[in-house]
């Protein structure tokens, strides 16, 4: 079926918001140059795709950079139909893109009659996410594509969009079906340059985008522009350029910027990126840069951070193994949810057989060292199993007596003869087992040890290990190095505070326990007692090859020499 033909429409009679989202010209520029949509190019020979064109941003560039290419190779401006395609939902938009069009091309010398064909031509009034594209390829896609969430898209239209673009799960922007639909249209080698938010690269409604990225194409270059006025209007969007390649992965270079970036920096930016053999810029105030030896090769959640601090990641990743790891039998979990704390945890115990309770830790009692807080864990399991209520009469009475509220649990009501059931099974052997202990939400890495006396709640995280000794362990995990994961990979709370949950957690990189030296293990358990987080990291930093000071990779190309 040709999708062109048979598809809704969600533009008459509208006035809600489509999205749009309007480029300075600068950006523009410098993401033209990015994707590599230069004049002294044979632009003739290539086909360039904006697929919301809005009012004209990128279309007149375009059509200058376009004219003076034909004008270097020998080529007539008049023949380039197929140079050019422009998209855009709103005939009044896509209008005024053909108006800037022909006014550009009349500026150029070509007459009325050509300067209509050709503006007829290059821009259409089309949705491009249902546009049928078969048999077409595009060199370079770019654009800002539209900022508006799925759930603001009519019902007929969204649903049109989730069966043709299956990256569009959950709440995603319509714009993530943007990058999918014009990856698709890639020639090979193409590439497709978007400025927008970078939030698909960490939440969890990017994670289809991610995996297609990595299993696909090649993430080329990222310039952030968080604090930079890259829009015509101001906008909290977190923007970012991502150059896309279609075709194996290579290195990948970032740019990080601050709000003094501009477009005098744009081409010391442009300078180095589209040169593979080129020095980097110096740091300054306006941009710090850097290069990885590959993108991230996961579809799970991208990093994020300074560019340097990717560079050491994306080091760290290639060279360690992760601290969750079958060989060291190192296991990361979560403590228990009951969905229903108010009477599964409790400091009233009378009645409820002692072998019924089980001593537990929350995030108050590990403010420093575990200090118990007197509360118990009533535990309806047994070897993985839901004990008989009539063989423990005292916790039954307990039980019951809050039987209302267990009930109405949706865990209850899904399996209603197990009312009586915590959300989480209780693992027989974690209480006794030493562990270490890290809150939920912190500024830095917090890990305490349990020498096995407490079960964990829902809001503390655990490590358990059959080879590391965990004050070594603790160590390690109370250093930077630690942080340097979890802040890269986790979503930051106001305030700076980190959540060092379990998917975090196992980000974390570790060397193997057996190469580490006695005076290192002396230190790194040292510091551990002590709370001493600076020790600690003086400690770890050497073991990954990387200087404590300047948490740069002195060794990562002979490491990388020598693989």
């Amino acid at each position: 079926m040709d999708i062109a033909t048979e598809r809704p429409d969600w533009t008459r009679g509208l006035d809600g918001e489509h999205g749009e989202v309007f480029t300075r010209p600068w950006v523009v520029e410098l993401i033209l140059d990015l994707v590599g949509y230069r004049a002294d190019e044979d632009l003739g020979d290539a086909a360039i795709v904006e697929p919301s064109c809005g009012c004209g941003a990128f279309i007149a560039p375009i059509v200058e950079r376009l004219a003076e290419s034909c004008e270097r190779h020998g080529r007539q401006l008049r023949d380039m139909e197929g140079a050019v395609r422009a998209f855009d939902l709103l005939e009044h938009n896509a209008e005024q893109t053909r108006k800037a069009v022909m006014d550009k091309l009349h500026e150029l010398g070509e007459s009325v009659e050509i300067a209509e064909r050709l503006s007829g031509e290059w821009v259409r009034t089309d949705d491009f996410l249902l546009t049928d594209h078969r048999g077409f390829q595009a060199d370079f896609v770019v654009g800002n594509p539209p900022y508006i969430r799925l759930e603001n898209v009519p019902s007929e239209v969204s649903d049109a969009y989730r069966r043709e673009l299956p990256t569009m799960r959950g709440r995603a922007d319509v714009f993530v079906g943007f990058f999918e639909r014009g990856l698709s249209v890639l020639a090979p080698d193409g590439r497709l340059a978007f400025i927008c938010a970078d939030r698909w690269m960490r939440n969890q409604y990017g994670g289809r985008l991610r995996s297609l990225v990595v299993d696909n194409y090649a993430m080329d270059s990222l310039v952030v522009l968080h604090d930079v006025d890259v829009f015509e209007e101001p906008v909290a969007a977190y923007p970012a350029i991502a150059v896309i390649r279609k075709g194996p992965q290579g290195p990948a270079r970032i740019v990080d910027t601050s709000a003094s970036f501009g477009a005098a920096d744009s081409e010391q930016v442009v300078a180095w990126l589209s040169h593979s053999e080129a020095d980097p810029p110096p740091p300054n105030d306006s941009f710090e840069v850097a290069e990885l030896p590959t993108w991230f090769s996961s579809g799970a959640h991208w990093p994020a951070g300074a560019p340097n601090d990717l560079e050491l990641i994306a080091y760290l990743e290639e060279h360690f193994a992760p601290i969750e790891d079958p060989r060291t039998g190192t296991r990361v979990g979560i403590g228990v949810a009951t969905g229903c704390d108010d009477v599964f945890v409790t400091a009233q115990a009378t009645g409820i057989e002692s072998s019924r309770l089980l001593p537990l830790l929350t995030a108050a009692d590990v403010a420093g060292e575990p200090a118990w807080g007197g509360r118990f864990l009533v535990n309806p399991w047994e070897g993985g199993r839901l004990v008989d209520l009539a063989d423990f009469p005292g916790m039954a009475n307990y039980l019951e007596s809050h039987a209302t509220r267990l009930r109405a649990r949706h865990v209850a009501k899904r399996q209603p003869e197990k009312w009586h059931r915590t959300i989480d099974k209780v693992d027989p052997n974690l209480q006794a087992r030493p562990k270490l202990l890290l809150p939920d939400m912190k500024a830095a890495a917090h890990p305490v040890l349990d020498p096995g006396k407490h079960y964990p709640h829902h809001n503390l995280y655990f490590v358990v290990s059959d080879e590391w000794d965990l004050e070594v362990l603790g160590g390690l995990l109370l250093s930077d190095v630690a942080n340097l994961f979890v802040g890269a990979y986790c979503v930051k709370m106001r305030g700076g505070t980190y959540r060092f949950q379990a998917q975090y957690l196992r980000k974390i990189r570790v060397p193997d326990p057996k190469t580490l030296s006695e005076r290192v293990c002396n230190d790194l358990r040292s510091a551990f007692r002590s709370r001493d987080r600076v020790a600690a990291s003086a400690a770890a930093w050497p073991l990954y090859g990387v200087d404590p000071v300047s948490r740069r990779v002195p060794l990562a190309a002979a490491l990388k020499e020598s693989s």
